[in-house]
């Protein structure tokens, strides 16, 4: 059995930001949808249907900067 990871969680809030059914706008303020119209980033309605694609991962935390002098005794 193999067990996968879900890339952002098991539980997905929806909203219209990652929606199929959503664009954003030019000034990416709000979110054209094709069924509600012009809407919030973080609206959702019926038929809402997650796509992946959309989603802009967290950033990456900075990793450390070591010194050789950090390991030595």
């Amino acid at each position: 059995m193999i067990f996968r990871v879900k890339l952002f969680g098991a539980r997905i809030d929806p909203a219209c930001e990652y929606c199929r059914h959503g664009q954003a706008s030019q000034d990416g303020q709000m979110i054209l949808c094709r069924n509600k119209g012009i809407v919030a980033p973080y609206y959702s309605c019926r038929k809402f249907f997650y796509c992946p694609l959309k989603r802009i991962p967290k950033p990456r935390p900075k990793l450390l900067e070591f010194s050789p002098e950090d390991f030595e005794l």
